[in-house]
């Protein structure tokens, strides 16, 4: 069966990916072997094993980093004197960890694989998450952050990297939306999950009771520890090891991402792939939007309880107002998704939501009143959540070949991380309680996010103009074919997502 190939097929073999993406007739996929609907039973059945896996495990690691928030307004504070600056650092400190680890990480998950690499990391995060609930000193809790972001650094790309060796481009968006979307999710769970186990009367032996904001780590902890210890069993490592699939499913699922990025799924990560995803103008185009989109998400994640409790709702009810906004904005995150992979469209939808985020910011930043302000925070989320799964999906979209795409994806995320460390300067002691600087911030940061989608936009339009008028044929010049399609994103057959 595997050695199913016509002519059409074979002309295709020397191709970049994106010359395969464009062709989405059926007479095209059947000439590869199988009918449409053979494809789409094996991308449903994939969607079934993969995305609920790892949309809970990405849920968990979201939920693991941004407790620290809730812990806050249930007397972390006083416990750990975290006076001053004190509770900035130890979560910036995250971010700094995390940024250095997401790169070599996803070169490790190549090399090991997914199945239990991923897992992996979640385990280690939920250990971690255990121990907070130990920590006395504030230097503990530096040290605790530190592994934190050891173990969550590998987590996000490597899950994106992970979906885009089961999914096609046109695919990608939405599935990532999804499991993104968790974050969301996360601040919800973690506001409720926060009310509720911080209500759990003291318990535990002398010298180490839990209480309060100890419950909440302890539990979350003890769950992401479950969950990483069942995920292998769900995972397959590849797609052609998938047990919910036939052995013809198995054979479609990985000959079709095969036939559309034209490079071994098994290949190594190898210096010239990390140069291709460091010199691709659209990665940084992608990793800016990112970097601006993740003030906003990061520090709505962390600070949106504090920032509800500074409107005037108390510290029990901050937690459960904080629900409806992160459920809103998961929502909306996943069906923007769906909508941008429909119509093979990213940046439009990336800038067009962005007036939702400086509309939102204008009015915590000028606006009064508590009902005004407690408005405005959804269309914040609403405005900013889409666009972390939106630009790290364009960058991955117009990345060639498993082993840039595996670069690119750590690349991206690791320079948008950066900008959870701004997140967490944005809200400062001083600043409270309306937090005109962190607003401001947060309301520039938009407006950048809005030109950055608009200039992928325009780049990647005058990209693919200059490349269908031959200007980019140069390129091919004294190669062999096996370079030509080594070529990625530089082939002048490439087309880019815009």
């Amino acid at each position: 069966m595997a050695t199913i190939q016509d002519a059409d097929e074979k002309q295709q073999a020397v191709l970049p990916e994106a010359v395969i993406c464009e062709d989405k007739s059926s007479d095209s996929v059947e000439s590869a072997g199988w009918t449409v609907e053979e494809e789409t039973v094996v991308r449903r059945k994939l969607d079934r094993q993969l995305v609920p896996m790892v949309t809970i495990l990405y849920l968990l690691c979201f939920l693991d980093r941004i407790n620290i928030g809730n812990a806050r307004i249930q007397g972390m504070t006083e416990d750990l004197n975290l006076i001053g600056y004190r509770f900035n650092i130890a979560t910036s400190i995250f971010y700094v960890v995390y940024l250095f680890v997401e790169v070599p990480s996803n070169i490790l998950l190549k090399r090991i694989g997914p199945r239990w690499y991923i897992p992996s990391l979640v385990f280690g995060f939920g250990v971690v998450s255990i121990a907070t609930a130990f920590v006395r000193t504030y230097e503990q809790l530096i040290g605790v952050r530190v592994l934190l972001g050891v173990f969550e650094g590998g987590t996000f790309p490597g899950i994106a990297f992970f979906l885009s060796s089961f999914y096609k481009r046109e695919e990608l968006y939405f599935r990532v939306g999804i499991y993104v979307s968790s974050a969301s999710l996360a601040g919800a769970f973690g506001g409720l999950l926060a009310a509720g186990f911080s209500q759990i009367p003291e318990w535990g032996v002398a010298g180490s009771r839990l209480h309060t904001w100890r419950n909440i780590f302890f539990f979350e902890g003890i769950i992401t520890i479950i969950a990483a210890a069942v995920a292998p069993f769900v995972l397959p490592q590849t797609p052609e090891t998938s047990k919910n699939l036939t052995a013809r499913e198995r054979w479609i699922a990985g000959e079709r991402i095969r036939l559309e990025h034209k490079a071994s799924a098994h290949g190594k990560v190898e210096l010239r792939h990390i140069k291709r995803a460091v010199t691709n103008i659209n990665n940084y185009v992608c990793a800016a939007g990112f970097f601006f989109i993740n003030i906003t998400v990061q520090g709505l994640s962390v600070f949106l309880p504090t920032i509800l409790t500074e409107i005037g709702y108390r510290s029990l009810t901050a937690q459960y107002y904080s629900v409806p906004v992160y459920v809103a904005a998961s929502l909306i995150a996943i069906a923007v998704g769906y909508i941008s992979d429909k119509t093979r469209q990213r940046g439009i939808y990336l800038a067009l939501f962005t007036f939702l985020g400086i509309t939102g910011f204008g009015l915590l930043r000028w606006g009064t009143g508590s009902h005004l302000k407690y408005a405005a925070v959804y269309l914040c989320a609403v405005g900013a959540f889409p666009g972390g799964p939106g630009f790290l999906s364009w960058g991955i979209n117009n990345a060639a070949g498993p082993s840039v795409r595996a670069v690119s994806s750590g690349y991206i995320v690791s320079l948008g991380t950066a900008g959870g460390i701004l997140a967490v300067w944005a809200y400062l002691p001083s600043d409270g309680p309306n937090f005109p600087i962190g607003h401001s911030i947060n309301f520039a940061a938009q407006v950048v996010a809005l030109f950055l989608s608009t200039f992928g936009i325009l780049y990647c339009l005058r990209e693919n103009r200059i490349r269908a008028r031959g200007g980019r044929d140069n390129r091919l010049v004294g190669l062999t074919e096996e370079e030509k399609a080594d070529l990625g994103y530089r082939h002048p057959d490439f087309r880019y997502i815009t």
